[in-house]
């Protein structure tokens, strides 16, 4: 964590947050001077950055979304997987329980997304079966980063402690009391709106290291293991769209690409700099789908029949997950 306390460090806007909290303190009676002061700040905000936290965050936001989506894909799967000819009725009685709307309440792109899985089931022309699976896929992909978002923004902004756990800890450090006297006088003073200055500095640098935060994890932490590599999200795809998807011709694949993708046709800048950020994280997430579509080996089992009983029974299985 040191990057990000080095960051937090020479940043001119949380250093002259610090100062503004040690000026501020003394105004209102803190007999401490100001370097022990700022002192005290870092030292109540180091232990606080706790980014690991935001792994558990983001793994409770996909186990919420998985429930949903994955009902979905075995609905799917059970009712339409196996037809040998396209039955529009049931394809539409199967959309008619997905809810009307737009993402994160409604389901609309879910109900755009299976209809076109159906549809490729029946296609002949192997590059407009591609562009299927791969709007089909977006479409999943942008109804579930939609509904992820609350839960991903959270996660990343729980690796810094809140507004209130902070000020209750630095004001016991550099007011400290020595009976009910001083108890009052703190009362007093936050009653009297004395304390709004010291209130703005701590939120202000509560909120720039969570945006610092926020960059560190996406650049350092946040990875995906594929069966042959380790993606790090914050950093460029360094691949290739399969043949079949590197001209796209589909209208409405070219016109969500158009709305959601900034670098078309590119890989260029495609690592996300906040993995908080919705549209910079779905540039990541079309581009990896469109270069990772037609890859064997995702195709493979992800679990051995070992680990999938063990799952089954309840327990973590051992060996590589």
């Amino acid at each position: 964590m040191q990057s990000l306390e080095n960051i937090l460090d020479t940043d001119l806007i949380a250093t002259q947050a610090v100062r503004d909290i040690a000026t501020s303190a003394q105004q209102v009676g803190a007999k401490r001077d100001t370097r022990e002061i700022q002192e005290s700040v870092w030292k109540i905000l180091n232990p606080f950055i706790a980014i690991d936290q935001a792994g558990d965050a983001v793994g409770r936001g996909n186990k919420k979304v998985f429930e949903e989506i994955g009902r979905e894909f075995a609905r799917f799967f059970s009712t339409c997987l196996h037809d040998e000819m396209f039955d529009v009725g049931k394809i539409g009685r199967f959309c008619d329980e997905l809810r009307p709307g737009d993402p994160p309440d409604g389901q609309r792109y879910l109900s755009q997304a299976f209809p076109r899985y159906y549809q490729s089931f029946f296609e002949d022309d192997a590059k407009k079966r591609a562009e299927l699976y791969l709007l089909a896929n977006i479409e999943i992909g942008f109804h579930e980063q939609t509904r992820l978002q609350p839960e991903i923004a959270e996660a990343l902004n729980a690796a810094i402690t809140d507004y209130r756990q902070f000020t209750h800890l630095l004001i016991k450090i550099i007011f400290p009391s020595r009976g009910w006297p001083t108890l009052v006088q703190r009362l007093l003073i936050r009653l009297l709106g004395r304390l709004k200055p010291f209130d703005a500095a701590i939120n202000t640098l509560i909120a720039t290291a969570r945006q610092k935060a926020r960059l560190v994890i996406t650049e350092h932490l946040m990875t995906i293991s594929l069966p042959h590599e380790r993606l790090q999200l914050g950093k460029d795809l360094n691949a290739e769209f399969p043949v079949s998807l590197k001209e796209i011709a589909n209208p409405d694949l070219r016109a969500l690409l158009e709305r959601i993708d900034p670098t078309p046709n590119s890989l260029h800048e495609t690592g996300a700099v906040d993995w908080a950020d919705l549209p910079d994280r779905l540039h990541f997430i079309v581009d990896l789908f469109r270069c990772y579509q037609e890859s064997q080996d995702l195709f493979e089992p992800p679990f051995t029949p070992e680990q999938v009983t063990t799952l089954k029974s309840g327990h973590l299985p051992v060996g590589q997950l």
